[in-house]
């Protein structure tokens, strides 16, 4: 087979599933004082509810999905900030502190070298509890939005520089369309590759548009 052995897996997301994301992010918008976390980030002022809509709502999907309790507040809660812990779940023979990060793209199928972006004092917070990352990808085709679980990054493996590159704020990198972009904080780079397949339990494979996807066999440079 080419491409990765391992694979990852795709599930439907519902409409209600987007209306409570969605309630959450536009209550903490017009309640909590914290209103401009993007404000670093390329046009993220103007883009900051596309943001946390997207956060959240990968938030809410992985709670279903693991059958864990859902979010009850959105990015900013002065009340709600969770130390990199948004759930806990058993992986490994432990309780492992999951924080998942979520990002829209146009397609759920990957090459082995896509990578995931990750911000340097995110993973070099002393106050952290995350043990991994965990990375969601959410898509539309055809009128349906997918939810494409990628799998755990280990954040001790990232410290350690056994997987992940760091670059330094303001680094200029190309993106696989040609265009540029550049870091506006320290980040860390990961790989899907180095990316640990994600826990599919029964439940997860009786879900709604539930299947396996594998990796694609990467080009030689990393791609956004």
């Amino acid at each position: 087979m080419l491409g990765t052995s391992v694979p990852y897996f795709a599930i439907a997301v519902k409409q209600e599933q987007k209306d409570y994301a969605k309630k959450i992010v536009e209550y903490s918008i017009a309640n909590h004082p914290v209103t401009d976390i993007f404000a670093n980030d390329p046009d993220g002022k103007r883009r900051q509810f596309e943001f946390r809509f997207t956060g959240s709502l990968g938030e809410v999907v992985f709670a279903d999905a693991y059958q864990l309790p859902r979010p009850t507040r959105s990015f900013g809660a002065v009340d709600g900030q969770d130390f990199g812990q948004d759930f806990q779940l058993p992986y490994n023979g432990k309780l492992a502190s999951i924080d998942v990060k979520s990002m829209h793209r146009k397609s759920n199928r990957f090459l082995e070298n896509y990578v995931l972006n990750i911000p340097g004092y995110q993973i070099n917070k002393d106050i952290s509890l995350t043990d991994y990352y965990f990375c969601i990808s959410l898509n539309d085709y055809n009128g349906v939005t997918y939810a494409s679980f990628l799998g755990l990054i280990d954040k001790r493996k990232v410290l350690d520089g056994e997987i992940g590159d760091l670059f330094v704020s303001g680094t200029t990198r190309i993106r696989q369309d040609g265009t540029t972009f550049r870091f506006m904080r320290d980040t860390y780079e990961i790989m899907f590759r180095h990316i640990l397949a994600p826990p599919i339990t029964p439940y997860i494979q009786t879900l709604p548009g539930f299947r396996k996807i594998y990796l694609l066999p990467g080009r030689q440079n990393n791609l956004y």
